[in-house]
Parts: C-alpha cells; sequence; structure tokens
C-alpha cells in the first residue's frame, strides 16, 4: 500500500466517525426525523465496514460509542441501543463479506446484537445494583409517562386520557413481558432492512455483494406453521406464564410471515411493473397502517397452503 493511501486511512476513519456521531445526535434530539434517520446508522457501519476494512470499521464504531457516551454523561438504555445499531451494520457486512445466505446473513448479526445486549442489560442492571426486570419495568413506564404527557399536549380527549391512565399498571405489566420478542422481532425487522438498503448502496458504490437471487421469491420453512399452531394453542390452552411465552414466539414468527408477505407483495409489484412512487407510497400505507401490516403477515402464513406466487409450479411446466 502507498503512502498515500496509508495517509487517506485515518482521515476515512475521523470522518466515519464523525458521520455516525451525527447521524446519533440527531436521531436522539430531533423529533420526528430523528426516528427516520436511526436506520442509517446500520447503514453506515455497513459501508465503513466494507469499504475501510474490518479494524478501521471497529475503531469508528468504539469512538463513536465513546464519545456518544461522554455526550449522554452517563451508560444509559438509549446508548446501548445505538450501540447495538451499529454492531447490526458491523456483523451484517461481515456476513455480506463471508457470502452467506440470506437467512444466515440475518439471522447471524440479529443473534450477535441480542446475546450481546442481554450481556450488556445485565452488567448495566448490575452497575446499579438492581435486578433486570426492575430496570426494564422502569424504563417502560417513564416511556409511558412520556407517551401520555405528549398524548395530553396534542389534545387528546380527556376521557381517552383517563382511560389510559386508569389502565396504565396493566399497560406496563403486559409490555414488560413481551418486551423480550419485540426486541427480537425489532432486531431481525432493522437488520432485514439494513440488508436491503446496503445492497443497493453498495451496488452504485461498486461494492462487492453477494447475489441472493430474486428476494421476492424468499419462503420461510415450511415447519414453522407447526410453531405457530402450538403457540396459538399455548395462548389459548395453558396458564398466564405459559401463555405469555405463547405471546412472545408469536410475535417474533409473524415477523418471519411478514418477510414473506412483503415478498409476495413486492413479486406482484414487479410483475404489474408499478412505477417506483406508487410502489413507495403503497409500501409506506403498510408500514403505517396496522390493518395492511396483519394483512401482510397473513399473506405470509397462507402462502404455505395456497402458494401466491405460484412458485415451482412454472419451472415444473
Amino acid at each position: 500500500m502507498s503512502h498515500a493511501a496509508l495517509g487517506q486511512i485515518p482521515k476515512r476513519t475521523i470522518g466515519g466517525i464523525a458521520v455516525t456521531c451525527l447521524i446519533i445526535g440527531i436521531s436522539a434530539y430531533v423529533p420526528v426525523f430523528g426516528f427516520f434517520c436511526v436506520l442509517l446508522l446500520p447503514l453506515a457501519l455497513v459501508f465503513y465496514r466494507l469499504k475501510l476494512g474490518r479494524i478501521n470499521a471497529a475503531v469508528v464504531l468504539t469512538a463513536t460509542a465513546v464519545i456518544m457516551g461522554v455526550n449522554f454523561g452517563e451508560i444509559s438504555m438509549d446508548l446501548l441501543f445505538f450501540c447495538g445499531l451499529m454492531l447490526i451494520g458491523f456483523t451484517l457486512a461481515e456476513c455480506l463479506e463471508q457470502n452467506l445466505s440470506v437467512e444466515k446473513t440475518i439471522l447471524y448479526p440479529s443473534a450477535t446484537v441480542i446475546s450481546a445486549g442481554i450481556l450488556g442489560l445485565a452488567a448495566y442492571s448490575h452497575s446499579l445494583e438492581t435486578g433486570v426486570v426492575a430496570l426494564v419495568s422502569e424504563y417502560v413506564a417513564k416511556n409511558l409517562s412520556m407517551t401520555l404527557a405528549l398524548y395530553e399536549k396534542v389534545g387528546m380527549p380527556k376521557e381517552d386520557l383517563k382511560m389510559i391512565t386508569d389502565s396504565l399498571q396493566q399497560i406496563e405489566f403486559v409490555l414488560v413481558r413481551i418486551l423480550p420478542a419485540g426486541l427480537v422481532a425489532l432486531t431481525l425487522l432493522i437488520t432485514w432492512t439494513s440488508l436491503l438498503l446496503a445492497r443497493s448502496v453498495m451496488k452504485r458504490k461498486e461494492l462487492a455483494v453477494p447475489d441472493f437471487g430474486a428476494l421476492n421469491q424468499w419462503r420461510s420453512p415450511e415447519m414453522l406453521v407447526w410453531a405457530v399452531i402450538a403457540c396459538a394453542l399455548g395462548i389459548l390452552l395453558v396458564g398466564k406464564t405459559m401463555g405469555l411465552l405463547a405471546v412472545n414466539g408469536l410475535i417474533i414468527l409473524m415477523i418471519i410471515y411478514f418477510f414473506q408477505g412483503i415478498a409476495i407483495v413486492s413479486f406482484y409489484f414487479e410483475k404489474k411493473k408499478l412505477p417506483r412512487m406508487l410502489k413507495v407510497f403503497l409500501y409506506s400505507i403498510i408500514a403505517i397502517q396496522q390493518l395492511f401490516l396483519l394483512m401482510v403477515v397473513g399473506l405470509g402464513f397462507f402462502d404455505v397452503w395456497l402458494n401466491f406466487r405460484r412458485l415451482g409450479k412454472e419451472n415444473a411446466g
């Protein structure tokens, strides 16, 4: 490597640190717009890992975590969340470089981040000399109070506010107990979204990425249907504790069938050759409307029997 190239590496690394810190700053302090900036953080780490190499990308991740820790003034749940997003991007790039299957490319980063998150949460709770459940309950209660204050600020009717306030303890109880599945589902969703964004960006930047083939023809293993049935029976037939475990399992399975459902939607969008802006609009509707979201999950689930895309039949013909 030439001296000029060696001289450029620190500058690029510093630039990477500056960009990731900027993304976190916007995500943490700018309402609404910051929510969408969150998705850029894993993408940034994917780019720097593939562009700068493993060591320099690790420096970007570590330095950003330290700088934001100093900025926040403490180790907090928010800091752990941002570190998790960066770790998703870093491990996703590792999988892309190893040319793994699409399932492993999503599963391995998700499993790595979830494992690291459990260890980080345990260490954080130990430093505060409190239990993990108590720490999570406090965090959920704090965010529920902030949400209630926001509802009051935007002018929600007093009757609705009173109904939510009266049910706050029950809502907190349920949220704390389904939070594990919610975090797993969120991690899978962020990893999946980051993979789709990374493929597009890397191709434009002329960086090598695996060719997973037509992702709109992806199908989940058929055996997962039995897991859905088992979770549904668990919710209906067993006690409260086992029922909550079944609910957690069902939430995770729903996100997997969402991936299959959105692949079906993408398949027909491509088949009908819809304009790009119309596709963006329809995807946005799916993202913000819960009814359409559930319909997509249903598409993925019933595709096991109905085979909406007629996969395999055309090849057989």
